[in-house]
């Protein structure tokens, strides 16, 4: 009999820096790699620099990194976070550290060539959502795409049922995503398809091919632990 694969773990974690702790986790976007070169069960990771406020921003948040990474399976996830050089080196540093568990229900397009989200498991019917969108912009297209960023920014802030967002990217300008957390699928639903800002964007980047690779994925937050601007985002629905 065929062995079923299970869908992976993912996790995400973002750090806070202060002061000379700063310049050290900006240096660490380029040597931090060779802590995760042979994790066990690694199947795909990405850190990330963010943005000022809860979506994109051409003002880098020197203060704010993360590692998305994605597991085989959730003891490996579980045994890097808690013991690996990579986490050990941050906790030293960092001024607060928060960490999701999540498990992928949706995922369309590629990051990097690939989906690293599949297999999926099945959607729940009701709880928390986390969302991320990702796209590598075409050169051509950043001038219009970085013109839409302060309307749809606008318009996540103001969202009915959303617990948190970020604008996080591995490249400054070209290569950007948002990680969004919501208190249902209903109001993630309304913002992304009723919001008329949200949706106009949506919209134009489809008929004007603004990206050259882009991802959509939804999870299921089942964990959460340490905070995100002084707080747990997930405290209580998870």
């Amino acid at each position: 009999m065929d062995r079923v694969e299970s869908p992976p773990t993912v996790t995400l974690s973002l750090f806070g820096f202060r002061g000379a702790a700063k310049a050290w986790a900006l240096t660490q976007m380029g040597l931090a790699r060779r802590h995760l070169a042979g994790a066990e069960g690694l199947r795909f990771s990405k850190l990330l620099g963010s943005g000022d406020g809860g979506g994109f921003s051409l003002r880098p948040n020197w203060a704010r990194y993360g590692l998305l990474s994605v597991w085989e399976t959730a003891a490996s996830a579980d045994a890097f976070l808690v013991s690996s050089d990579f986490m050990s080196a941050y906790r030293d540093r960092a001024e607060e550290i928060w960490t999701a568990r999540l498990v992928p229900v949706s995922a369309h397009g590629a990051w990097s060539g690939t989906n690293p989200f599949l297999p999926l498991a099945p959607k729940p019917e009701r709880g928390p959502v986390a969302v991320l969108t990702r796209a590598t912009i075409r050169w051509r297209r950043l001038p219009a795409f970085w013109r839409a960023v302060p309307g749809t920014s606008e318009a996540i802030a103001r969202a009915g049922g959303r617990l948190a967002s970020i604008g996080v990217g591995e490249a400054p300008f070209v290569r950007q995503a948002t990680f969004s957390l919501w208190r249902s699928v209903d109001e993630m639903q309304e913002f992304a398809y009723r919001d008329p800002a949200h949706a106009a964007v949506v919209r134009r980047t489809r008929d004007e091919r603004w990206y050259a690779e882009e991802l959509f994925a939804r999870f299921v937050p089942v964990a959460s632990e340490g905070t995100w601007d002084g707080r747990d985002p997930l405290e209580g629905l998870v």
